[in-house]
């Protein structure tokens, strides 16, 4: 808002942050109480005035890292370098990103590399310690074990039953067998 352009002496409030006046060219005189505010100046920051673009702008980086992951799965990423990415702190990161996508950061990167390697799995002419390297992990055991956790069946069985999605549309797979968390943990 603009700063008033002329104010007295009778009713110019200052509390740190804000300063209300009043205009004596409006008829009021120094001497009398002045019931006209011609303005008020905000001193406030953006980030305290405009909540709205604070969310927006932390939406945005939160898009960036998930991006990222998408991107970059079969990379070893951890959660401080994509909170260093985005300028956050990685407790910060988490707790925006759980807030937003329902997962942390570590899990979404989980569930894509999962993802992927269900996809890798399907098309049959990789092995699966190819596809466990192709996705990112170092170790084919961490791999098994968190693939049997999120799809509920070792990675080779899952290779063997992949033929029955055989002829459906990739979308529709996806949905159908996207893994899921149903022990609530990470």
């Amino acid at each position: 808002m603009p700063e008033p352009a002329a104010t007295s002496s009778c009713d110019t409030t200052s509390s740190g942050d804000i300063t209300v006046g009043c205009d004596t060219t409006m008829g009021c005189d120094t001497t009398s109480s002045c019931d006209t505010i011609v303005g008020v100046t905000d001193r406030r920051t953006d980030d305290t005035r405009r909540p709205d673009d604070t969310r927006l702008r932390d939406l945005a980086r939160l898009r960036s890292v998930r991006d990222r992951i998408d991107r970059e799965y079969d990379r070893p990423l951890d959660v401080e370098s994509l909170a260093r990415g985005v300028h956050m702190s990685s407790g910060h990161l988490s707790r925006l990103f759980r807030a937003a996508y329902g997962e942390s950061p570590y899990g979404y990167l989980m569930t894509r590399r999962i993802e992927r390697a269900m996809a890798l799995l399907q098309r049959g002419d990789l092995s699966v310690t190819e596809v466990c390297f192709a996705v990112g992990y170092s170790s084919l055991g961490t791999f098994s074990t968190r693939f049997s956790e999120l799809v509920g069946m070792p990675p080779s069985t899952y290779q063997r039953t992949a033929s029955r999605w055989a002829g459906l549309p990739a979308c529709v797979v996806k949905q159908v067998a996207r893994p899921t968390r149903d022990n609530g943990q990470e």
